[in-house]
């Protein structure tokens, strides 16, 4: 399940980078990204309340119930881009090509990176956002288990973060994310949070306390799903459709796992060598600014690519 789960969410924003050209997608990525997070939402409150009187099993099939209906919108989805070009907007040219098998083989994503620097660029995007976010994480561990003796009171914090975290994200997803990209250009919009981290990370070098890394979770965990995630999908909307449906996957699994884990393997080694969370969060400071400044980088990159797409769909 948690293969599929990261799997079928990389497959989803991949069909929406094919659907949708680069000025929808600034407009309303931000918006259809709050899909999951009142899914996020709905999905607990939904199981704590029917699971005492369907039981497990039945839940089970309402789930199946639920993935089924995925599919009604996949067609109808499809059917409105099928309007979208009968109506001129789209080439048919374009549309015949979204309609042919990709083919290719398993490591044509591997190869499709290697060969791109703007790839290569969004890998180093998400090799530093895993990174980052894991020594955060594990710095929280460590936190919160001095900070209080009982499993209980721990698991009372936790969820009451993950609860501002999902509120504040569905507001920020709902309202603000896509006036964000349109007042600051998608360049800035990307570069926000890991600025943002940045900040947290200081503050975190200086007072490694249970307020501040509280405030700093939040603020990261809200900016990744509100801002950062949506802005980073519409990276792919300009690249050629083999890259969007293999290299992205390639990206969103291997790369962003493969940073997770030796993001960790680097935090442990860090901590047997004696470094405390003061300095692994000096260390994690310039690589926030790093981070930013790729952001900023591949968000130019994006502006010029889109502006050369749309010449070329005029044309």
């Amino acid at each position: 399940m948690g293969v599929f789960n990261l799997f079928v969410v990389s497959v989803f924003w991949s069909f929406m980078a094919d659907l949708f050209r680069n000025e929808q997608a600034k407009r309303l990525f931000g918006f259809i990204a709050t899909g999951g997070t009142a899914g996020a939402i709905t999905g607990p409150a939904m199981t704590a309340l029917l699971v005492q009187q369907l039981g497990t099993g039945r839940m089970l099939l309402l789930s199946a119930v639920l993935l089924g209906m995925t599919l009604i919108c996949i067609r109808r989805l499809i059917a409105w881009q099928e309007r979208i070009t009968a109506a001129g907007e789209i080439s048919g040219s374009c549309m015949m090509e979204r309609e042919q098998p990709l083919g290719g083989g398993v490591l044509n994503g591997f190869f499709l990176v290697l060969r791109s620097p703007y790839l290569l660029g969004i890998c180093a995007l998400i090799v530093l956002y895993a990174s980052l976010s894991t020594f955060l994480y594990l710095q929280q561990a460590q936190i919160v288990r001095d900070a209080f003796d009982d499993s209980a009171t721990r698991t009372a914090v936790f969820a009451s973060m993950d609860f501002a975290v999902n509120v504040l994200t569905l507001v920020i997803q709902a309202f603000f994310t896509g006036r964000l990209v349109k007042w600051l250009g998608l360049a800035m919009t990307l570069a926000l949070i890991p600025i943002l981290l940045g900040v947290g990370f200081l503050m975190l070098a200086m007072q490694p306390v249970l307020p501040v890394l509280i405030a700093v979770q939040v603020i990261r965990r809200a900016g990744n799903y509100a801002i950062m995630r949506p802005a980073r999908e519409m990276l792919y909307v300009v690249v050629r459709r083999e890259e969007k449906y293999k290299a992205k996957n390639f990206i969103d699994t291997v790369v962003y796992r493969g940073g997770d884990a030796i993001s960790s393997w680097v935090y442990t080694g860090m901590r047997g060598f004696g470094l405390t969370l003061s300095a692994i969060a000096w260390i994690a400071l310039p690589l926030s600014l790093v981070w930013a400044w790729i952001a900023l980088r591949l968000g130019r990159q994006q502006a010029v690519l889109g502006k050369s797409d749309q010449l070329n769909r005029e044309e």
